[in-house]
């Protein structure tokens, strides 16, 4: 097999707050009005101050670094490395780089922070900080060649997510938000779509890997199917997430989420005007998450509950 590129040496201090391909570290929140989609009416990237403004730079050269590894480095003769949950639930040589990257730049900033990444890094920490890592978001995507996969990075402060970056490298466009800061694509302010008519939602959901669940799963699809307009599935729960909040899809829902799945893109749908949730009244969390507007979120989130989508 071979060896998957090691990406560029880490710089001991974060970027500078200046434009580049990941966007932009810290800015101020000029946009305008408030429409669906991107927005953009002048504003350089979330409102950030003080320790966020670092977080945020952090967090996005890392995952810039880690989605050039990712796309640069991909071996012709890519494979699986090890299984998971089951024997279809795959990680790559790919994956283990590239968490092994993100940890090694931001422990070298940040050496008092803790860590939570879905291949193994798992450090307790000493600041406040955890930052919450799926390295690759869609590593079946990603080993089959299909463009849906993206490296997801968060910051939590006393368990809230402060910060959060997806990165999507094949769709060449990194999403940033920052809490109360708002939500960008690069420097593009995003806003989710207004609530449609229950009818004519765009859903999209994932599925899990575990069989007995996949059952209960298909039996909530079918509920729903003819409900609204149609249902998506692209394999990368940061990128539907980060699709609910820039107006390319209505709605979300998934039941069997890691919170590094979750940490990044539930940020940025929050800040881009989405409501999210768990069950009624609860978080989102692995029992169920979903994401929607205002007006749309509480009447999927109901039918949702009567599907039991929560549940096996």
């Amino acid at each position: 097999m071979s060896t998957p590129a090691t990406g560029p040496a880490a710089a001991d201090e974060p970027p500078a707050a200046t434009e580049d391909a990941a966007g932009p570290a810290a800015g101020e929140d000029t946009a305008g009005e408030d429409t669906a989609g991107e927005d953009t009416t002048g504003a350089t990237g979330p409102a950030a101050t003080g320790e966020d403004a670092e977080l945020l730079a952090i967090a996005l050269e890392a995952a810039r670094r880690a989605g050039a590894l990712l796309r640069d480095g991909r071996p012709a003769d890519l494979g699986v490395a090890a299984t998971k949950s089951s024997p279809i639930d795959v990680v790559t040589e790919m994956d283990i780089a590239a968490e092994k990257l993100i940890t090694a730049y931001i422990g070298r900033l940040r050496p008092e922070d803790g860590f939570l990444g879905e291949e193994g890094a798992s450090r307790a920490g000493t600041s406040g900080v955890r930052w919450v890592i799926d390295p690759l978001d869609g590593t079946v995507n990603y080993l089959y060649g299909l463009p849906s996969w993206s490296v997801s990075i968060a910051a939590e402060r006393d368990g809230e997510t402060v910060v959060g970056v997806v990165e999507a490298p094949m769709r060449r466009e990194t999403y940033q938000a920052v809490r109360g800061g708002g939500a960008y694509v690069g420097t593009v302010r995003a806003r989710c779509r207004p609530a449609p008519d229950f009818e004519h939602a765009l859903v999209a959901t994932g599925f899990s890997y575990l069989r007995e669940r996949r059952v209960a799963m298909a039996e909530v699809v079918k509920g729903l199917l003819p409900q609204v307009r149609d249902i998506r599935r692209a394999g990368s729960a940061a990128i539907d997430l980060a699709d609910v909040g820039c107006g390319r899809l209505d709605a979300y829902y998934e039941r069997g989420l890691n919170p590094w799945d979750l940490a990044a893109g539930d940020l940025f749908a929050r800040e881009a005007g989405a409501l999210t949730g768990g069950r009624p009244g609860e978080r989102p969390s692995g029992e169920l998450a979903v994401a929607a507007p205002p007006g749309l979120f509480e009447p999927l989130q109901r039918r949702l509950d009567e599907l039991g989508a929560w549940h096996d």
